[in-house]
């Protein structure tokens, strides 16, 4: 088993977001956060219009690992076992045969998954918790590590179905990366005039060094003070009357584990406090629901967040 020091797990991270930024231009934090929601062994989703880069995002991390990388396009035709995969019966042995979906992989990429129904949304609920699926009785491990980049259009756009909240709750992330801007445009219709940057990507990591990274994240410090911290900022949402729903424990453990995540990437081998706060919003944002009556039903989930952490006490 591979194991990294903090500088060399450190070291490894940054060459990862260094090599997908050679084709992801102009949005270095959409592509910081990505990155750290795969080190932090969660999964992330991408929510944003047709065309500002989330499939290019999604395939140049995957192209970065050394893994195995399975796509499916989510349409409303589509079943569960399209993902899971099924059982078929083999005439000439007279044996059953399971035929392994596009989820047995180290990277899946759910394209545009609110396209799809919500039968076929919930195939991946098992398979985002517990790392494995259940096809017809019988339990099938996913390989490690399994990271999971969903895409989906506004669920305004027609044609989309809203994901269930069970389901957002399992990605550490939701992220909207907007629009380049002018310089950043340019410099991508210079870059893509002749050919596309994407195939010349290759990996910069291999599937151990991921794990090993991942193992490195867990081994960050946290002071006895920051796990009061962050619970206090968690229970917060739930009592807050902003919120119809607070955030849940899961989203207390995926806090922890991204600001672990945010302390390596800076090359610490402690979590601060700083960390914590910065990733309040950004890990629970997707997990709370506004309450709707009020003067704040218009406002950002983030928006919320940034107030509502700032009225709890920073441990000194």
């Amino acid at each position: 088993m591979l194991e990294l020091d903090h500088k060399a797990a450190t070291a490894a991270c940054h060459r990862l977001i260094d090599n997908v930024s050679k084709v992801f231009l102009g949005k270095p934090e959409a592509l910081r956060r990505t990155a750290l929601a795969l080190f932090a062994n969660g999964h992330i989703l991408l929510e944003d219009v047709p065309g500002v880069g989330k499939t290019l995002l999604a395939k140049a991390i995957a192209k970065s690992i050394d893994g195995k990388l399975k796509r499916a396009q989510f349409t409303a035709d589509l079943l569960p076992s399209d993902i899971t995969g099924v059982t078929v019966y083999q005439q000439s042995g007279g044996s059953f045969e399971f035929r392994e979906g596009p989820v047995f992989a180290n990277v899946f990429l759910a394209d545009e998954i609110n396209r799809a129904t919500p039968r076929t949304q919930s195939s991946l609920l098992e398979a985002m918790e517990e790392g494995q699926v259940t096809v017809d009785g019988v339990e099938r491990q996913l390989p490690k590590p399994f990271f999971v980049i969903a895409t989906q259009n506004p669920i305004e756009l027609e044609g989309t179905y809203p994901l269930p909240f069970s389901q957002m709750d399992r990605f550490i992330v939701r992220l909207r990366i907007g629009y380049l801007d002018n310089a950043g445009e340019r410099r991508m219709l210079h870059e893509q005039k002749e050919s596309f940057p994407l195939d010349q990507l290759g990996p910069v990591l291999g599937v151990d060094e991921l794990l090993a990274i991942q193992r490195a994240v867990r081994q960050i410090a946290v002071a006895e003070e920051l796990y009061g911290y962050l619970v206090d900022i968690v229970a917060t949402t739930r009592t807050s009357q902003a919120f119809d729903y607070g955030a849940s424990p899961r989203g207390s453990l995926d806090l922890l584990r991204y600001a672990q995540a945010m302390a390596l990437l800076d090359g610490r081998g402690h979590v601060l406090p700083d960390d914590i706060k910065k990733a309040a919003p950004i890990t629970l944002g997707h997990r709370v629901i506004v309450r709707k009556g009020t003067r704040l039903a218009t406002a950002s989930n983030d928006d919320l967040l940034d107030e509502l952490v700032e009225t709890v006490a920073v441990p000194v």
